[in-house]
Order: C-alpha cells, then sequence, then structure tokens
C-alpha cells in the first residue's frame, strides 16, 4: 500500500510541476517588456500602421514607429496583416533566413548581450513553439511566403 501512495505522490508531483509552469502571455510579460523597451516609439502618440506606411522614413525620423500599444494593434505585426514583422525586428540573426544579421530592433530589448537574449527568449516563448519565423503574407525575393503550418504554431496567448 505504502509503494502504491508514494508512485501516486510522485505522479502528482511531476504533473504539478508541470502544471505550475508560468505561461507566458501578453498582459502578464509581453505588454510589461514592450513598455520598458519599445513604448517610447510605439505608444499611443505613434501613427497607425496605415498612417506610417504612407511615411515610414519621415516617421522614422521623428522616433516614431507603427503604433502597437494594445494587443490587437500588436498582434498585427505578428500573425497578419503585417506578419513577421515583430519577428523580423527583433531576432537576434539566428534563424533562417535572417542571413546571420539581427533585426533593426534587435539592440532595443536590452543594454547587455544577457539581457537581449533572455527578452528575446521571452518574445519567442509567447510567439510560440516553432512559430517564430520571418516569412511575410506573400512571398519576397527568395524568401517563402509564411504558410498555413507556420500560422498554425503562433500562440500569442493574451
Amino acid at each position: 500500500m505504502n509503494r502504491k501512495l508514494a508512485l501516486a505522490l510522485v505522479i502528482f508531483l511531476l504533473g504539478a510541476g508541470s502544471a505550475s509552469a508560468q505561461e507566458i502571455t501578453f498582459r502578464k510579460d509581453i505588454a510589461p517588456l514592450w513598455h520598458a523597451k519599445c513604448s517610447v516609439c510605439h505608444n499611443d502618440s505613434a501613427p497607425e500602421r496605415a498612417d506610417f506606411l504612407l511615411d515610414e522614413k519621415g516617421f522614422e525620423a521623428k522616433l516614431k514607429g507603427p503604433r502597437m500599444d494594445t494587443y490587437e494593434r500588436f498582434i498585427a505585426f505578428v500573425a497578419w496583416p503585417d506578419t513577421g514583422a515583430l519577428m523580423r525586428r527583433l531576432d537576434d540573426g539566428t534563424s533562417p533566413n535572417a542571413g546571420g544579421k539581427p533585426g533593426n530592433m534587435y539592440q532595443n530589448l536590452g543594454s547587455t548581450d544577457a539581457e537581449r537574449a533572455a527578452n528575446l527568449k521571452i518574445f519567442k516563448a509567447w510567439v510560440g513553439e516553432g512559430a517564430w519565423n520571418l516569412n511575410r503574407w506573400e512571398k519576397r525575393k527568395d524568401v517563402a511566403a509564411v504558410t498555413k503550418d507556420q500560422l498554425d504554431k503562433i500562440k500569442i496567448k493574451y
């Protein structure tokens, strides 16, 4: 009887350990990280994505990127309509199609290599296992369009 009880306790503790692992969410993890690292340029005074696209260079000169201050605005740069934009900008250069070159916003993820790597890991976990890719909605040059399989892996929990 003691052996069965011990086995049940081990199974319970193993299950509790995996169940207690914290899930990465926009509210709990991404929004505070965005606020600390990205909100200076992508806040509520930044242009909507469509307006930004009309004058990218003008807005960039004013240190304004597209507005990303809500979950709904933010996910447009992961899934659609600007598929993979977040990943292309934050990537460390090690992803396929990156060509070894970090994205133009990677340096803003932290002041040290270790901090940037840790924050990138949070973003990647939030996007989802196997969902971090640099593909766009449509093929561009020699980079294929995003696939349904890639899109299906996106998690981006609120």
